[in-house]
């Protein structure tokens, strides 16, 4: 075996011990490896780290960057075996991600989504109240779909309203806690699902009709469908709504809400983080900037508290 995959598989073993996941960090490093077998080399050099990063084409510079970065930590990890190895530099590929800003649902879009979910038929006629409520839970949420998909009927606690949520994207746990409408849906869905189908995934909370948990392949297949019947504000050049922009939807609402009411909403942002499991309060503040409206109230809100404060 080469020498690099033999390390390949040493580090992603070590960081998995550390708690990282590196699924796609991990497959593309095994890509990398390949590279550099059809290149014949057998350690890392900063020429081979450059080649393989900007294989791909017609994609953001930030792309290029983050493939560098992933060899570079790698490339680190092999140093210390190998003083041959070559650790690219920081600065070759400095380009960050330039995030597009999310589309953010209106009300009439989501009843649109949730009334067309709702009709869908199938046998036993639990098809559309699963992705009525499912999408419904998200846009109430701002839950992650993967997390709406890994909600277990134990994760709910009927007496509390709260929702918990496990093995996050950044392996951590949160509490949810849930609006009462939102807990009364979650409620008769469970009662209508166990009348529906007896025999079941006695864990999963979202079932088929088969019994089996929700997969997110059906998920984003009947939203695909489910699309072409809602009456979108998008332009063309504008990112096309995503089942994902229900998650951002929920977060700009709140702090449009908190802006409305005059309250401190960048001194409630870590709630907000905290709420929808984001690793860094950074990760909220990215909102303000992405929609201009909101922007424009943080501006509003400063202007008035700098009035107050000289009277």
């Amino acid at each position: 075996m080469n020498q690099l995959r033999i390390a390949l598989c040493d580090y992603l073993s070590m960081r998995h011990v550390l708690g990282f996941r590196l699924l796609r960090p991990g497959r593309a490093l095994g890509r990398f490896v390949e590279f550099a077998e059809t290149k014949g080399a057998s350690v890392i050099t900063t020429d081979l780290a450059l080649e393989w990063a900007r294989l791909p084409q017609r994609v953001q510079p930030s792309t290029w960057a983050t493939r560098l970065a992933l060899v570079r930590r790698f490339a680190r990890y092999c140093h210390t075996m190998d003083m041959r190895t070559e650790i690219p530099p920081d600065c070759l590929l400095p380009d960050r991600l330039r995030r597009k800003p999310p589309y953010i649902w209106r009300g009439v879009e989501i009843r649109a989504l949730l009334s067309s979910a709702r009709r869908m038929r199938s046998p036993l006629g639990l098809r559309g109240k699963t992705y009525e409520t499912f999408f419904g839970l998200i846009a109430g949420t701002g839950l992650r779909i993967s997390e709406a998909l890994h909600v277990d009927n134990m994760d709910l606690d009927w007496i509390s309203g709260v929702m918990t949520v496990r093995n996050t994207k950044f392996g951590k746990t949160r509490l949810v806690p849930l609006h009462p409408t939102t807990l009364a849906v979650l409620r008769s869905y469970a009662k209508v699902r166990d009348q529906l189908v007896p025999m079941r995934d006695q864990r999963a909370y979202f079932l088929t009709e088969d019994g089996a948990r929700l997969s997110e392949g059906a998920v984003r297949r009947v939203y695909a469908r489910l699309r072409t019947k809602i009456p979108f504000n998008w332009q063309v050049g504008q990112r096309r709504p995503r089942i994902h922009d229900l998650r951002h939807s929920f977060a700009v609402t709140t702090l449009r809400r908190w802006y409305s009411a005059g309250r401190p909403a960048e001194a409630l942002l870590p709630r907000l983080a905290t709420y929808l499991g984001y690793a860094h309060v950074n990760d909220t503040y990215w909102y303000l900037s992405a929609v201009p409206d909101l922007l424009a109230s943080a501006a509003r809100l400063l202007e008035r508290n700098e009035r107050s404060s000289s009277r």
